[in-house]
C-alpha cells in the first residue's frame, strides 16, 4: 500500500517536483549560512517528499540525539525570524489540503501535505526517518 501511495504521489501529482524545489531552496539557504537551520530542515523535507508514505518527519529531540547548545539557540533565533513566512505558507497549505480533499483522487496528496505541515511551519531541527510504526 505504501509503494502504491508513493507511486501515486510521484506520477499523477508530480511529487518529485515538490521534492526538487524544496531541495533547491534548502540548498540555497544552507549556502547563506544564516539560513542553515532552515536549509537543513528543508533538505530533510525534500527527502521526505521523495517517499512520503514510507518516511516521516520527527524532531531531533524525539531521537535523543545530542546537539550543540549554540546551534540549538541559533536555530531558535532563525525560527523566530522565519515564523511569519512559515505561518503564511502553512495557511496556504491548509487551503490546498481542503481543496484536495474535495476529490477522491486528491486525498493521497492531501495526506502527504497534512503530514508535512509541522515541518513546513517549523523546519528547524527536523529529521526524516523511515516509518517508526509498522
Amino acid at each position: 500500500m505504501r509503494l502504491l501511495g508513493n507511486i501515486l504521489w510521484h506520477f499523477p501529482f508530480l511529487g518529485f517536483i515538490d521534492a526538487a524545489v524544496t531541495f533547491l531552496i534548502g540548498g540555497f539557504l544552507v549556502i547563506t549560512v544564516v539560513g542553515m537551520p532552515l536549509g537543513f530542515g528543508l533538505i530533510q523535507l525534500s527527502k521526505f517528499l521523495l517517499a512520503p508514505f514510507t518516511h516521516e518527519m520527527v524532531d531531533k529531540k524525539t531521537l535523543d540525539s545530542k546537539q550543540n547548545e549554540l546551534w540549538r539557540l541559533f536555530g531558535i533565533f532563525v525560527w523566530i525570524v522565519y515564523f511569519p513566512v512559515g505561518l503564511l505558507i502553512t495557511l496556504i497549505t491548509i487551503v490546498k489540503i481542503a481543496g484536495l480533499f474535495i476529490t477522491i483522487v486528491g486525498i493521497p496528496v492531501a495526506l502527504v501535505m497534512a503530514k508535512s505541515l509541522g515541518t513546513i511551519f517549523n523546519p528547524v531541527d527536523k529529521v526524516c526517518v523511515t516509518h517508526l510504526r509498522p
